[in-house]
């Protein structure tokens, strides 16, 4: 129906959030055969124990609404997977939230801590659904461009920019939102670079939202280091992860928030009108799985560290430029090389040149003076699928 006819039209906070570019690159990849190293969705099979203790649970009735705060096991196993790993203890009744995966997690915790007209602060690139969420509760992100350097290895890599970040703090600032390990640039933040941005936290009272998903998934011995642990942080940090990533379960949307009572309350209660509570199953099983977490993760690691090298030679050998990856999914590769300086418009011709799908960086990218070269390969893929879009890829330079 013609829209004029009604006088409806969208709400402003989703005008022009059309179909995105990861939904345009998944299509792209279906109907020409391509490899597709775009979204980050794994290939690879999650831990069995693991897939046996859902089913189990679903024939066994928990298909029910947990509690709102989610299944105490789990609220439990959290709290004390914080406490091996951070030496941060957090009560499991009222310091931790089990939400709807990571994202639920965000927005919950931005329509919380944001009035209309606040500000959030995020390090650009930035996992896109950060805009998107302060949006949705009135707020302005604001980017913080990180900067590039390359590093002793010869390879390009991102750092904080200390100046841009506090130039970027306005009497508006409420939040900062920081993730590491990093999507989309699989940068790690060091101990030197989190202390800076905690002393800032501290002097202009800011609450720090920090998205930590990718926490076992760090490589080369790079340590991931949790904000929240340093001096004067707990109280003003909400640490948010989820089972997705760390066990390839992604589908099933189990996240958590932890954090000091008062702030983790007022996510529930926007959270509460959101999904209410989800996965019971899923949860009970991943309260049993967490405690070993760790030989699983290990296990893990080898698998995407070999995959990483694997198509970051491959990358190399094609002539396309690969960034430092220290974690998570991801590569970031500089396209110019192959004569080209628009990574929406290279990866559109790129299933068609190679047969591989990639995503633009500029899908996670805020300032309108960002590079534009840069595009994002997934590595979260079966072995041979690697090794089939490297052969490509070099076949096509």
């Amino acid at each position: 129906m013609d829209t004029r006819e009604t006088g409806w039209r969208p709400a402003e906070r989703v005008r022009g959030m059309g179909e995105s570019v990861f939904t345009e690159m998944t299509e792209l990849a279906r109907r020409t055969g391509a490899v597709n190293l775009g979204q980050g969705v794994p290939e690879l099979d999650g831990p069995r124990p693991l897939l046996e203790e859902a089913a189990a649970a679903v024939l066994a009735g928990a298909n029910q609404y947990p509690p709102a705060y989610g299944f105490p096991a789990l609220r439990e196993a959290v709290a004390g997977h914080q406490r091996r790993r951070y030496g941060l203890e957090y009560a499991p009744q009222g310091e931790v939230l089990v939400t709807t995966g990571a994202t639920e997690a965000i927005a919950a915790a931005l329509m919380a801590l944001c009035d209309p007209g606040d500000e959030v602060l995020a390090f650009d690139p930035c996992y896109d659904a950060y805009p998107a969420v302060a949006r949705f509760a009135g707020a302005r992100l604001a980017p913080v461009p990180l900067a590039e350097e390359t590093g002793a290895d010869g390879r390009p890599g991102f750092v904080l920019d200390l100046d841009a970040l506090r130039a970027a703090v306005t009497g508006r600032t409420r939040v900062l939102m920081l993730n590491t390990p990093h999507n989309p640039t699989g940068k790690v933040f060091t101990a030197a670079e989190l202390a800076a941005i905690a002393e800032l936290c501290r002097e202009r009272d800011l609450t720090v939202v920090t998205d930590e998903v990718y926490e076992h998934l760090v490589y080369d011995d790079v340590p991931h280091r949790t904000i929240a642990a340093l001096p004067g942080m707990r109280e003003r940090t909400l640490t948010i992860s989820s089972a997705g990533k760390t066990f390839n379960v992604t589908g099933w949307k189990v996240g958590w928030v932890c954090g000091p009572a008062r702030l983790v309350s007022a996510v529930a209660a926007a959270k509460q009108f959101l999904t209410y509570a989800s996965g019971t199953p899923y949860q009970e099983a991943l309260a049993r799985a967490l405690g070993g977490v760790e030989e699983w993760a290990g296990e893990l690691r080898r698998t995407l560290r070999r995959n990483r090298d694997l198509l970051s030679e491959g990358l190399t050998r094609a002539g396309l430029r690969p960034y430092r990856a220290e974690a998570g999914y991801f590569l970031q590769a500089d396209i110019r090389a192959w004569g080209h300086a628009d990574g929406v418009r290279f990866c559109r011709e790129l299933p068609l040149r190679a047969g591989v799908v990639a995503i633009p960086t500029s899908a996670f990218q805020l300032a309108p003076d960002a590079p534009s070269h840069l595009v994002r390969f997934s590595f979260c893929r079966r072995e041979k699928s690697v090794v089939e879009a490297v052969e490509k890829l070099i076949a096509a330079a």
